[in-house]
């Protein structure tokens, strides 16, 4: 009977070590999965970032500088043109009237979604101050936008940007 309990003790302890193991090393690859994902996928801040970015792209007035920041194959909905843009060409000209409105944007709320290392979404509203060229007056444009992201080539670009005048209540 001895003999017995003995060899019983042996195996479970034998499988408690191997059970501990398995758990530790599972544990741990978790774990440096989880500092891998971490590391490679964007902050929340980072993403509200590129906002700042594309606005002080506006300020510069250079159409050129705003539109570097868009994908080649980006597609733009502006808020104040009723035609869709989709190529570098088309979101240049956009920029180039636009511009000539001397717009400085600030959030007013902001949803962001990093969807994964390449990938993110900032959607929410916005307030555009804009500068009618021949009165000299500024005017706030209350807007909603949605901004898609990637990261090509390890830099973030815009490959979606939806902009419209918010509707009124009701």
């Amino acid at each position: 009977m001895k003999r017995m309990s003995r060899t019983r003790a042996t195996l479970a302890g034998g499988l408690a070590v191997a059970a501990l193991g398995t758990l530790t090393v599972g544990v741990g690859a978790a774990q440096a999965g989880e500092k891998d994902h971490r590391r490679g996928k964007a902050t929340e801040r980072e993403i509200a970032g590129l906002f700042d970015r594309w606005n002080a792209a506006l300020r510069s007035g250079d159409p050129e500088r705003v539109t570097d920041l868009y994908a080649e194959d980006a597609v733009l909905l502006p808020t104040a043109s009723p035609r869709i843009r989709t190529d570098h060409a088309g979101i240049a000209d956009y920029f180039a009237h636009f511009l000539q409105k001397k717009p400085r944007g600030e959030k007013i709320r902001t949803e962001i979604n990093v969807l994964d290392a390449d990938s993110a979404i900032d959607a929410g509203l916005y307030r555009f101050h804009l500068t009618d060229p021949k009165t000299g007056v500024t005017k706030p444009v209350d807007a909603r936008y949605t901004y898609v992201y990637e990261k090509r080539d390890g830099r973030w670009l815009i490959v979606n940007h939806h902009s419209s005048v918010l509707p009124a209540e009701g």
